[in-house]
């Protein structure tokens, strides 16, 4: 195992890809039961008044 490894880090490094051996920093999952929380709390999106044409 190496460098063309394409399983082992140093190969993930050596070829500059991302996968399970080496995830990309600051890509994290949240929590499944976090999620529906953070919806919540958004405020609705209010509609914009379109003028009537006549």
């Amino acid at each position: 195992m190496g460098k063309g490894d394409q399983r082992s880090r140093r190969g993930k490094i050596w070829r500059g890809t991302f996968g399970k051996r080496r995830p990309k920093s600051g890509k994290r999952v949240a929590p499944a039961t976090a999620a529906p929380a953070a919806e919540e709390k958004k405020p609705a999106k209010k509609e914009a008044a379109v003028p009537e044409q006549g």
